[in-house]
């Protein structure tokens, strides 16, 4: 049977929505009339979907960004508060939303909701968009029937993840585009210039050294093949990102990022801020450690922080401090954050200390992207001298022994 996306009325005044599997209209009017309610519109909902989809667009590849759930969250919250019901909250945000990815979601849920089965099971089908951190917190949220607040905290947790994530972009930003502008200006370089210095090499018979038949090589290969630069472009990016996804590739690629001088501290500071705010809204919900360790552990992007927090969840499930389990991995979380768990632990306060502490880390953070972009400069200058006197050095040393040989 077809199913409806209606709107509806109470003889009150009062607006409802929701989605129910019907004959036809007639039927969903009969059905609604029953339980007090008078049909305003209805939709198929094959109509509805199709309606929202855009033409030429590949909203398929399109994921749910931070800034979308983070305002979801808030919004949710805020209806809630204003005593509006989950159902027709959802279809509300539904309606708002931009991304047909997302919007298409929150309408499975809409549904699943309706017909009765709890808001953090119907999230639960959407682990890409929904993870366990939040469908975990919303389901202590409507067992304690405090989903009000829980959306509070995790607004508030999102925010700041946010913030952070803005940051360490702002800060790279700088050095992105340094890198960019230098590989383009060298690719026009090598397509524009080499190949004619190639062909007065060639005439004069002039014997190349190995960097100068280097040079003119790729200058010759991209002059002569440069429409094929979008593609090996395209396939070292793709060979790149499957590499990163691969444990080993994963794996080589932390441990290189907890090395580097420049971006290990704000690495670990990160990784710091991240594992004690996240634990903070967790204990704040009243999600026990155990299980807050695991949600976390999955949570951590890098390799080492969370095979750490893995290894110290199992610690604790022993009857173990997580104090105590965190010892082991000072090269990866700061001594102070294991100082700070364990006055936590003996004075009962853990989840407002880690909040607090999660604030400072975020400042660390905040104050060392500030200073990266003084860090980097040197680096960059090196780096831009470095292929600028290359490639004059591999094209001008020629010159000099064709001088030669004239006197």
């Amino acid at each position: 049977m077809p199913r409806y996306f209606y709107t509806a009325k109470s003889f009150k005044g009062e607006a409802r929505s929701g989605v129910l599997e019907v004959k036809d209209k007639k039927e969903l009017s009969r059905i609604l009339h029953q339980q007090g309610l008078v049909l305003i519109s209805a939709s198929l909902e094959e109509e509805k979907i199709k309606k929202g989809k855009p033409k030429l667009t590949f909203t398929i590849f399109k994921g749910v960004s931070l800034t979308e759930k983070m305002m979801f969250a808030r919004n949710l919250q805020v209806m809630i508060a204003a005593g509006i019901s989950l159902p027709r909250s959802l279809n509300i945000l539904a309606a708002q939303t931009r991304n047909k990815h997302f919007q298409k979601a929150l309408l499975d849920i809409l549904e699943e909701v309706t017909q009765g089965k709890s808001f953090s099971e119907s999230l639960r089908k959407y682990p890409q968009i929904f993870p366990e951190l939040f469908v975990s917190m919303i389901k202590v949220g409507e067992e304690a029937g405090t989903l009000e607040e829980v959306l509070k905290n995790l607004t508030y947790q999102m925010e700041r993840e946010h913030d952070l994530r803005s940051k360490i972009k702002g800060a790279m930003m700088y050095p992105a585009v340094i890198i960019c502008a230098m590989i383009g200006i060298g690719v026009l370089m090598l397509i524009m210039v080499v190949p004619k210095l190639a062909e007065t090499f060639e005439e004069l018979e002039v014997e190349l050294p190995i960097t100068t038949q280097i040079v003119i090589g790729i200058g010759t290969f991209l002059a002569e093949k440069w429409f094929l630069l979008p593609v090996i472009i395209l396939v070292l990016f793709f060979l790149l990102r499957t590499i990163l996804r691969t444990k080993i590739g994963k794996k080589l690629f932390d441990k290189l990022t907890l090395k580097f001088p420049i971006i290990s501290p704000i690495v670990k500071k990160t990784n710091s801020a991240q594992t004690v705010r996240t634990l903070s809204s967790l204990i704040t919900s009243g999600i026990p450690i155990v299980q807050a360790l695991e949600i976390i552990s999955g949570s951590l992007g890098n390799f080492y922080f969370k095979e750490a927090m893995t290894k110290a969840k199992e610690e604790v499930k022993k009857g173990g401090k997580l104090s105590e389990a965190l010892k082991p991995y000072q090269n990866l979380y700061p001594l102070l954050v294991i100082q700070m768990i364990e006055v936590g632990e003996e004075t009962g306060q853990t989840s407002d200390i880690l909040a607090k502490l999660a604030d400072f880390f975020e400042e660390e953070v905040t104050l060392a992207t500030k200073n990266l972009s003084s860090l980097i400069e040197p680096l960059l200058m090196l780096l831009v001298g470095g292929a600028v006197g290359f490639f004059a050095i591999s094209m001008i040393q020629p010159m000099y022994s064709m001088l030669g040989a004239i006197k």
